[in-house]
């Protein structure tokens, strides 16, 4: 049943975004050159897929979990991208395609080797990865591997119909916030800083 959300909503949102993506696309190309993002990440049944976003970071930002990026690689435009969440919309495409669900655990990268264990041994991977979820409305990212496993595994074995609205209602109205990020203080120190407080 949702699949079926999945693929009218995407389509819909897609589809009455389309001045907004194709604005934000022009702009994000005057910044950086290259406005979309391509990432391959894990999918269901650990499947690799190429994730795609509004490029928010520098060319020559390293290929890394968020939480691990520096600060210092965000661009001017992607921290405004980030602070209303602009930057996941091309992922509309990826549940259009299959690749996602709009409610689903967050899909990570091959190298997070912790996580995969953690999300592996919970049956985290049997499941559409998406763009948010029970994690992302309470603030759990990768930074903290176990946690965020058992906070998937628990979305999935609860999720029904009205979950899957209340997730995505509490996402569109500002609840949680995606990856933490590094900040960069200027003593040369670094801490942890959320990707948006939205």
């Amino acid at each position: 049943m949702t699949r079926c959300f999945d693929l009218l909503f995407s389509f819909i949102g897609i589809l009455l975004l389309s001045p907004v993506l194709v604005l934000l696309i022009f702009i994000c190309f005057f910044e950086t050159g290259s406005p979309i993002f391509r990432q391959e990440r894990v999918g269901k049944s650990k499947k690799p897929f190429n994730l795609v976003k509004f490029r928010s970071m520098q060319l020559n930002a390293p290929s890394v979990a968020t939480h691990l990026a520096s600060a210092s690689s965000i661009t001017p435009f992607g921290r405004f991208l980030r602070k209303l969440k602009l930057d996941e919309l091309p992922q509309l495409w990826n549940v259009l395609t299959g690749d996602m669900s709009l409610v689903g655990p967050r899909p990570n990268l091959f190298n997070q080797e912790e996580l995969i264990h953690e999300r592996d041994s919970r049956g985290v991977y049997s499941v559409r990865p998406g763009i948010t979820g029970l994690a992302q409305i309470n603030k759990i990212d990768m930074s903290t591997p176990q946690l965020l496993a058992e906070t998937d595994a628990k979305m999935i074995q609860e999720l029904n119909t009205l979950g899957y609205f209340k997730y995505i209602f509490l996402t569109v109205f500002g609840k949680g916030f995606g990856d933490r990020i590094v900040k960069e203080n200027k003593n040369g120190t670094t801490q942890i800083t959320p990707k948006s407080s939205h």
